[in-house]
């Protein structure tokens, strides 16, 4: 058994697949018409009721179950093109800073599913390292062993 990735419902494969390819770079895998699957794992998929053989109306939109998570390396950059952006509806307000000092921002895609982008934990390393901190003070701020930060910063 292996884990091969998520598909969502989407109204319009063709709008959400070029939303899926500007804001995020995903490349495409697999293009079925109405399936598209990117690398990586995600895969749009219109006619979800076909898919399922289930009543159309039984599709949700915007369920808040669930959430499709992406890391950034340049989460400054990223933040900067989201806002260019005029078709992005944010959920709640704005960037968050978690308690061990990951940045994140949530929004929805075309079609109401849930999106983060955080920033990438070796990122966070190196922003704290970079603001002045000592590898034993970041590893007290993000609550992670010195061994697990090396490591880290190894990849």
């Amino acid at each position: 058994m292996k884990y091969e990735g998520v598909c969502i419902a989407v109204s319009d494969v063709k709008q959400a697949r070029k939303f899926y390819e500007e804001l995020f770079g995903l490349t495409v895998f697999q293009d079925y018409g109405i399936n598209i699957s990117f690398h990586g794992g995600l895969s749009l998929q219109q006619e979800f009721d076909w898919l399922l053989d289930i009543p159309k109306e039984k599709i949700k939109s915007a369920p808040h179950n669930m959430e499709l998570y992406f890391e950034e390396d340049n989460f400054d950059d990223f933040i900067e093109v989201l806002h260019a952006r005029s078709d992005i509806k944010y959920l709640g307000d704005g960037v968050k800073e978690a308690g061990w000092g990951q940045r994140s921002i949530r929004f929805y895609d075309l079609d109401g599913h849930i999106i983060e982008v955080g920033e990438n934990m070796k990122m966070v390393v190196r922003r704290f390292l970079d603001e002045g901190m000592t590898m034993s003070e970041v590893s007290v701020r993000m609550d992670v062993s010195l061994a697990d930060l090396e490591m880290l910063l190894g990849d």
